[in-house]
């Protein structure tokens, strides 16, 4: 049981990594058993497809964003703090990317929604989900720094989808110039579409 359970962790790793690494569409089951060191029969026990593997990796990486997440947006932090936060928290997470891998490799989501969006509808729509859950959590902040007088937009809905899109708009520049520079602008951005002034760090 032991092997069998390290052997589908090993395939979701290399996934994941050579996903991240080169998309979806390059890569072949047999490559990834490679990277993994286990068997190609080993893939078929667990996966039925590289589809069926590719949403599994998107569920696990959610998952543990999710979890990222919540943290920093639930905390006891000042609303805007959070959001803040969030962003210095992507910032550092590209960062540590770049350094170990010598690149950044982006924002998963942003990556496979840039390549798969009009070719796999599972993928697709898994992706829509996941980005929208993003928003409600973002307007969720939102609408606490409403309530408090702190922000001055009205449609706090339409603002947070527009806080994600910045967000992974400003990702996919810091993976195209290989550089966490355009992450440093979100926190202005996201005041001046809020219509909100930054309030002071404790």
């Amino acid at each position: 049981m032991g092997r069998t359970s390290d052997a589908k962790e090993k395939i979701l790793t290399a996934a994941h990594s050579l996903i991240e690494q080169r998309g979806y569409s390059a890569l072949g089951v047999a490559e990834i058993c490679k990277t993994a060191g286990v068997p190609k029969g080993s893939f078929y026990y667990f996966f039925e497809s590289k589809e069926a593997l590719a949403l599994t990796v998107i569920e696990e990486h959610w998952a543990a964003e999710h979890r990222a997440w919540t943290q920093i947006l639930t905390s006891d932090a000042e609303p805007l703090e959070r959001l803040r936060q969030l962003f210095e928290a992507t910032q550092a997470t590209q960062q540590a990317g770049q350094e170990s891998c010598g690149v950044i490799s982006g924002c998963l989501f942003g990556n496979l929604s840039l390549e798969m969006s009009n070719q796999t509808e599972a993928i697709r729509e898994r992706l829509q989900q996941i980005f929208e859950a993003q928003a409600q959590m973002v307007d969720g902040v939102i609408t606490e720094a409403r309530e408090r007088g702190e922000v001055t937009v009205q449609d706090t809905r339409t603002a947070a989808q527009s806080i994600v899109a910045q967000l992974e708009g400003q990702v996919l520049f810091a993976k195209l110039y290989n550089t966490t520079a355009p992450l440093a602008t979100l926190w202005t951005n996201c005041l001046a579409l809020l219509g909100a002034q930054a309030p002071a760090r404790t």
